[in-house]
């Protein structure tokens, strides 16, 4: 098995399609056609993985990918949790992985990255403060990106962001992000059942009060990660560096709205109106920092968000907004640590003219989510019966052992197999071998990166109108 090496390299190599080269002299066609699903073509670099989501995407081993992985980053405690992970998957007695991870730790470590460019495909996670000018820049070298949300945190840096979509366009590379919750099961079968007009008719207008789409989250600092506490970096508790709850968590939840409602349309920025936004501090003590983070003092740069000993971190946010005339609300809460035998929750409502679709992850649901369906047709409850069972039934071809559950006269809950629960860390794989295939196309789908654009406008918006 393959270890972690861990040496300083000063790496020059001669570039060739594979490896990232020299994109100026190709046409676009002739780049989009680099990758052609072969055993190890796609050479991966992991740029200052500070938040171990990273380490997620290497949880798996892929037959496209080379098992070299190049790791540009600061020395320091990040670099040395990212390597911990990894070896940890390198070592686990259930499948494990054949990583091997080359290091450079000079302070000049993007300037290496990109001069060197060992590999073509660049996965970034961790401090958000400069994710935007990094991507931006690595697009120009025309590197391919798969960066983990959010790729923006701030109004004013989300111009570069639109500008690192264009160019790459331009160079024929693929800027992605990594969002895992369009993988998950009860999430996939609300859409599913959306789009169904005989079951769920049409989404209504909604309101303010009451929008036509909800979506919200509940994490926890304090949590497990393959097993083992999860040690977050005293930056994770500064905004300026990770990013408000609101533009932060929120990116899955936006995500997810134009997902569901629009599936498969191009949006615009006009589609998007901001109704109303809120932000609202976690409060963590002295000692709670302590217990996620190891240190006993607050850096420097936190005590601007102390107050009488307790750090105030502005993690929690709402923004309630219109899409295409569409009231919806997204909304994230970060607590400290979950409740013995709780974990991190979702919740959503899909409201249609006929029924409600609706997601729980509560203590009734052994804190696993759970989809809903409650009618509030007017029309022939028994034709909604009918409709709803052979909607069910449909699904089967691609969801197997899915079936429905009566509740009461008017609502079901869809039992779903166990084996369709894979786990969020899983999700990270599925993601990665998605972009895979789209690096093996030569292209996203064509509504991919317009509302990738529309959701970083929407939560850098909601953000805005939150700080009035």
């Amino acid at each position: 098995m393959k270890k972690i090496l861990i040496a300083a390299l000063s790496i020059s190599v001669a570039l060739t399609a594979c490896t990232g080269g020299n994109q100026k002299s190709k046409t676009n066609e002739e780049k989009q056609n680099m990758f052609t699903g072969a055993k190890g073509e796609v050479k991966i670099m992991t740029l200052d993985p500070g938040h171990f989501h990273a380490a997620l995407v290497q949880k798996s081993m892929y037959e496209q990918v080379d098992p070299t992985v190049f790791v540009y980053a600061p020395e320091g405690p990040d670099l040395q949790g990212h390597l911990a992970l990894i070896n940890n998957y390198n070592t686990r007695a259930e499948m494990p992985t054949s990583w091997e991870e080359k290091i450079y730790t000079g302070p000049d470590f993007f300037e290496k990255i990109l001069a060197e460019k060992p590999g073509n495909v660049m996965v970034t996670a961790g401090n958000n403060a400069k994710k935007t000018e990094y991507i931006l820049k690595t697009i120009e070298a025309g590197i391919n990106v798969l960066a983990d949300k959010p790729m923006v945190i701030t109004p004013d840096e989300f111009p570069k962001l639109e500008q690192a979509f264009q160019v790459a366009a331009e160079k024929g590379v693929l800027l992605y992000d990594i969002m895992t919750e369009r993988h998950e099961i009860t999430t996939i079968l609300q859409r599913e059942l959306s789009q169904s007009r005989e079951v769920f008719g049409e989404l209504q207008v909604g309101t303010e009060e009451n929008p036509a789409i909800t979506k919200e989250s509940v994490h926890h600092f304090f949590k497990y990660v393959s097993g083992n506490p999860l040690k977050r970096p005293a930056w994770f508790f500064d905004v300026a560096q990770q990013g408000e709850g609101i533009v932060d968590v929120n990116t899955h939840l936006v995500d997810l709205i134009q997902w569901e409602a629009f599936p498969g349309v191009i949006l615009s920025k006009s589609d998007v109106e901001i109704v109303s936004a809120k932000r609202w501090t976690t409060d963590l003590t002295p000692e709670m920092f302590e217990k996620v983070t190891m240190l006993k003092e607050y850096p420097d740069y936190l005590t601007k968000d102390v107050k009488d000993g307790v750090l105030k971190v502005y993690s929690n946010g709402e923004i309630n907004y219109k899409l295409k005339g569409i009231h919806a609300k997204a909304s994230v809460i970060w607590n400290f640590q979950a409740p013995e035998g709780a974990a991190d929750t979702h919740y959503s409502i899909m409201r249609g003219t006929k029924c409600n679709l609706t997601i729980q992850q509560g203590e009734k649901e052994g804190y696993k989510p759970k989809l809903y369906i409650e009618a509030t047709t007017t029309g022939d409850i028994k034709e909604f019966v009918g409709s709803l069972y052979n909607a069910v039934d449909g699904l089967t071809s691609k969801y197997p052992g899915i079936s429905l559950e009566k509740i009461n006269d008017k609502t079901w809950t869809l039992l779903i197999p166990e084996s369709y629960n894979t786990g969020h860390e899983s999700h990270f794989g599925q993601v990665t071998e998605k972009y895979l295939q789209y690096l093996i196309d030569g292209k996203l789908p064509e509504w991919e990166v317009p509302n990738m654009i529309v959701k970083y406008y929407t939560t850098t918006e909601g953000l805005k109108a939150a700080m009035k």
